[in-house]
């Protein structure tokens, strides 16, 4: 039924629920610009507009935006120990803290020379958490996507006052390549303060910890470690995981989303006794997706890039889900498609039309980001109305 309305042209009703495309459009731009090519295509169509995230870049905005809230800047260390000045948020209930680890130990942040996962760190997510402990919070979500670390939050966890020795008692250095060094974990001088708070990790992905599917051998290519490095990595990490098993009896080698930050979410978990949440699940309920998804007859998804990780917990497989048990048809409008990206059709996504092709590379796509998603939008449209899409 609602694919015949949509070829026969009458009053559709169209979700519109992208996250942010990293490096180009917020999710509230990118959504205003899919939404024009919407109308460009059916005029009369009804639209709802629901900006996602799914715990990385972008998360903080779309909370703040769409549940209100206020913001506010605070200086910290980044990702190689530069000052920051860092963007958090309180929602409108004035108790929920939200943290994007994205805008302080981001990997867009991190300039290509200094993409170095062995040495970034997360010490300044740490440095932020205390400052707003002072500041008499004691909720927290944090947004774990889109780091430029690989050092399993040990960098947070120094700055809350976890000390983390050497064979000598002295406190290691920063970032994954120390983690090798490591023979002690020590939780006498953490902030007490930490024990009367609350700390949801926002996870992008599922990926274990360690391991072939782990942390640095998943992501660490993208943050600028070798192969050779991705190995020393997550062998630092398995000792990272056996050392808080002993000193801290946690177990996080078999944490679904530990992985995620580097392994942040790992440390957040082990260190500050958080939980991890999925960043899109948590997302979708504030804004209250479902209530949206009623009586709709298109959904339209969009991202960055698609590929075979995007099954593991980004936003437009949440909502291709949740579009799914309605039955209603999602078209998904992405900057790039990668290996592996067919997965996603077993998982709600019905048609895809990507921006880059051989007319439009990424420089270009990236330059022109409404107009090429507006455009995409629209071609994208009418491959589902003539039978081309993918």
């Amino acid at each position: 039924m609602r694919i015949d309305r949509l070829h026969k042209g009458l009053e559709l009703r169209v979700l519109i629920a992208p996250q942010a495309f990293k490096g180009s459009l917020s999710a509230k731009e990118a959504a205003t610009a899919i939404a024009q090519g919407v109308l460009s295509v059916f005029p009369a169509a009804k639209l709802t507009i629901v900006p996602m995230a799914d715990g990385g870049d972008g998360t903080l905005q779309t909370l703040i935006e769409s549940v209100g809230g206020e913001y506010f800047e605070t200086p910290v260390s980044g990702p190689v120990g530069e000052k920051l000045n860092a963007i958090w948020g309180v929602l409108g209930d004035r108790e929920t803290v939200i943290i994007e680890t994205a805008t302080i130990c981001g990997l867009v942040l991190t300039p290509l020379a200094f993409r170095d996962p062995s040495r970034t760190t997360t010490r300044g997510v740490g440095e932020l958490i205390r400052h707003i402990l002072d500041q008499g919070y004691r909720q927290f979500i944090v947004g774990l996507g889109g780091t430029a670390t690989n050092d399993g939050g040990i960098g947070l966890a120094q700055a809350l006052g976890v000390r983390m020795l050497d064979r000598y008692g002295n406190e290691i250095k920063p970032g994954g390549r120390s983690l090798h060094a490591l023979r002690r974990i020590d939780r006498t001088d953490l902030d007490i303060r930490v024990a009367a708070s609350s700390f949801i990790g926002a996870v992008d992905v599922t990926n274990l910890l360690c391991g072939p599917k782990g942390a640095a051998m998943v992501y660490g290519p993208q943050k600028g470690a070798d192969p050779e490095m991705c190995v020393f990595l997550d062998r630092g990490l398995s000792r990272l995981a056996h050392i808080i098993y002993r000193d801290l009896g946690q177990d996080v080698r078999q944490l679904v989303g530990g992985g995620a930050g580097g392994g942040l979410a790992a440390g957040l978990v082990a260190f500050l006794g958080g939980r991890l949440q999925s960043g899109s699940d948590l997302v979708s309920k504030f804004v209250r997706l479902d209530n949206d998804l009623a009586g709709v007859d298109l959904v339209i998804v969009g991202e960055g890039s698609l590929d075979g990780q995007t099954v593991f917990g980004k936003s437009v497989i949440t909502v291709a889900h949740c579009a799914k048990q309605r039955e209603i048809p999602v078209l998904a409008i992405v900057g790039s498609v990668g290996e592996g990206y067919e997965e996603v059709f077993n998982h709600g996504i019905t048609w895809i039309r990507a921006i880059i092709d051989d007319k439009i590379d990424l420089n270009e796509a990236m330059e022109k980001g409404a107009f090429s998603l507006k455009r995409a939008t629209e071609q994208g449209l009418r491959d589902v109305l003539f039978g081309e899409g993918c």
